[in-house]
């Protein structure tokens, strides 16, 4: 809720054009220190969008019709009449689908509702306290008369009012009895949108389409098998027929959609997953019949498996002279990938991307693995997807290809992207089409963007401009200073990073010849120390390259080099993205630093050592701390920071801490054998004379 006068300052509007929508919306507000409820602010902002596109649309069509008349004036000065005619049509057509489009806008604002939000929300059985929280607040919460709560209260003892204050432990007592959980309030920062646990319930949610990204190696035909799948002319338009640009669109194959990302390689694939955008469900590795697995098509592999996601393998060109499909499974179950015809899990169809043979197969079996996936989203909330391409147009600004992940995503609706912010203002299918609302999985390019994002960078809607604008620049402001702090996985940090549940170390291997790579790998992959493992995400013979260190910033590996040097403009790139090269021409020194990396991965193992004991003679009681044991130390030493356990009798009676150590009035950290002090036991008061106080600590087994 907000006053007339906030909602008014928020939408940069006066009070009274405020309160004069309100008399036309039958909202009920006089005053600008009247209050508006949520749905009347929903009506209001659709109201305003309204009047915003009906006004942009207007100069639209002012402008069409200038340019038009331009038009006609030009042909009318150069060609016979009738070519006018076709000019004057032309217009109207396109006058004809601003209108069209129009009213499918005015419709959309007319019935726009709030979305369920993407930050995590209160559970219906769960009770959120707060600090300091009174019964009043509480009956609050649990929607019952304070009177209720402070009977139940007298039954257990208690005098209460209203206003009294109420401990955790007790309210949790009381919010039992109503069959629900009491837990405490936790702090949602919506700037750090990406860690967002979103869990809808089951009947929100919808089949989506599968999204797949084809990668392989150069000339293997991924583009044309793009341009087959779509039917449309790309190839032609493209610098040597390779692909020069990131874009994304949806194809219809037995009435279900799929979407495809068309990136211009895998190392472009890789640098968004850095970037946090898992966009990917489906990667299909191209490969040519003719030619075979090639270092690229390697490398293709190795990212795919990276981003844990199914892997399908076309195998192109089998229409040409030379095409041999057993060499390429052969050399598939090499790199892991055994096809289902040899007893594997991979599907290998044969196509021919230039005449379109087999195909419809492949488009089936992404439709297939898609079924026994179950993709699935809830478009009932406010969008959350990835940027997958942003450029810079000088007439409208940023415009932005974005993949909507989950949620729908809407004409108006305020928006943060990486660290940009702004409100959609239009919103384009993959034809070129403005569109109203886009669904999960469906890629459109939108603009009102107030900077232009990178590709990967993850996008949220949100339900006011406000919001959106605070977080993008409170996000803005941390990027700055993880810049300067950033810094992936080394051999020195492990031990920190094992704190933050890290348990698997990736590591690439890139050595001067094959048997060098295969005895690196098989010598770090044999080290066995408990919790901890190696795991290998590439082997390759050669130096190091830019696709590396990207695909280790991505999977926060380490580089392990053998017999080889990285150039300057390497040494620089991974300094940049804070990647680990290690060095080495003795295999035995790569596991030894591995090895000693990896134990101080492990869990620590402790052990118990008693470093002293005291008898206690006499005991002292106060109210404010107890009692305290008036002792003698037999042996050793007793430390204030000690763990201490109370035996009586030989048996053990108490196992905890010691509370505080005194010789005489000061408190000291420690008392040596032969002296005298007073000890006082954390949580135990039950101390007698003669009972044995044994002090210990718990040490790490090196």
């Amino acid at each position: 809720m907000m006053s007339v006068l906030e909602y008014a300052e928020d939408v940069n509007k006066s009070v009274a054009e405020i309160l004069k929508m309100c008399a036309r919306l039958s909202i009920d507000a006089k005053g600008e220190d009247d209050y508006l409820d949520e749905e009347a602010i929903t009506i209001l902002d659709n109201d305003i969008a309204a009047s915003e596109e009906t006004e942009d649309l207007e100069y639209e069509d002012e402008l069409i019709e200038k340019e038009n008349s331009k038009i006609e004036e030009i042909v009318n000065n150069s060609k016979p009449k009738k070519g006018n005619k076709q000019n004057k049509n032309k217009g109207a057509v396109n006058k004809s689908g601003k209108k069209e489009l129009a009213k499918k806008k005015k419709e959309m604002y007319k019935n726009k509702e709030k979305l369920i939000s993407n930050a995590p929300v209160d559970k219906s059985d769960t009770v959120i306290y707060k600090e300091g929280m009174t019964i009043g607040e509480l009956a609050k919460a649990l929607n019952v008369k304070p009177a209720v709560l402070i009977k139940k209260l007298f039954t257990i003892g208690i005098l209460a009012t209203v206003n009294n204050a109420i401990d955790f432990d007790n309210a949790a007592l009381i919010v039992s009895e109503f069959d629900k959980k009491l837990e405490r309030e936790q702090v949602v920062d919506e700037t750090k949108f990406e860690e967002f646990e979103i869990n809808d319930k089951e009947e929100d949610l919808v089949k989506r389409p599968a999204v797949v990204t084809i990668m392989g190696h150069v000339d293997h035909g991924k583009t044309t098998l793009l341009d087959t799948i779509r039917k449309t002319d790309v190839v032609s338009g493209e610098a040597g027929g390779i692909t020069q640009a990131i874009s994304a669109y949806q194809v219809k194959h037995n009435d279900e959609l799929i979407t495809f990302i068309d990136t211009p390689g895998h190392a472009a694939f890789t640098e968004m997953r850095a970037r946090g955008a898992s966009i990917t469900d489906i990667v299909i590795i191209i490969v040519a019949a003719d030619d075979g697995v090639m270092p690229q098509t390697k490398e293709a592999i190795d990212h795919a498996k990276a981003a844990g996601v199914p892997i399908l393998v076309a195998i192109n060109k089998i229409d040409k002279p030379g095409a041999n499909q057993e060499k390429v499974l052969s050399e598939l179950a090499e790199y892991g990938l055994t096809p289902e015809a040899w007893g594997g899990d991979t599907i290998c169809t044969p196509i021919s991307a230039k005449t379109g043979e087999g195909v419809d197969k492949l488009l089936e079996n992404i439709l297939l693995v898609a079924e026994l996936e179950e993709y699935k989203a809830n478009p009932k909330r406010y969008a959350i997807g990835s940027v997958v391409e942003a450029t810079l147009d000088k007439h409208v600004g940023a415009k932005v290809t974005v993949l909507v992940q989950n949620g729908t995503l809407r004409l108006g609706d305020p928006i943060v992207v990486g660290t940009s912010f702004g409100k959609i203002r239009t919103l384009k299918n993959d034809k070129g089409e403005e569109i109203t609302e886009a669904l999960p999985s469906q890629p459109v390019e939108i603009t009102g963007i107030n900077e232009i994002p990178s590709a990967g960078d993850k996008f949220m809607a949100f339900e006011t401009e406000k919001q959106a604008r605070s977080i993008g620049e409170a996000r803005r402001e941390e990027e700055k200073i993880k810049k300067n702090t950033k810094s992936n996985v080394s051999l020195e940090d492990l031990f920190s990073k094992i704190q933050d549940g890290i348990k698997e170390i990736n590591v690439i291997i890139k050595a001067d010849v094959n048997g060098s790579a295969e005895a690196v790998k098989n010598s770090l992959e044999k080290i066995e120390v408990e919790g901890v493992k190696v795991k290998v995400i590439r082997s390759t013979v050669g130096a190091i390259t830019e696709s590396d260190i990207v695909l280790a910033n991505a999977s926060n590996a380490i580089i392990i080099g053998f017999n080889i040097r990285p150039n300057n403009s390497i040494k620089d790139y991974a300094k940049e993205q804070g990647v680990e090269i290690r060095l080495y021409d003795i295999i035995y020194k790569a596991v030894e630093d591995m090895e000693n990396a990896m134990k101080g991965l492990l869990d620590p193992t402790y052990e118990e050592k008693v470093t002293g004991s005291a008898e206690v003679r006499q005991l002292f009681k106060f109210s404010k701390v107890g009692v305290i044991a008036g002792s003698y130390i037999l042996d050793g030493v007793v430390k204030s920071n000690s763990k201490a356990r109370v035996i009586r009798d030989s048996k053990v009676i108490y196992d905890g801490e010691i509370g505080s150590l005194q010789r005489e009035k000061d408190s000291v950290k420690e008392v040596k054998k032969g002296l005298e002090c007073g000890i006082t036991i954390t949580n135990f008061n039950d101390i007698k004379v003669g009972d044995v106080i044994e002090a210990y600590e718990m040490v790490e087994v090196k």
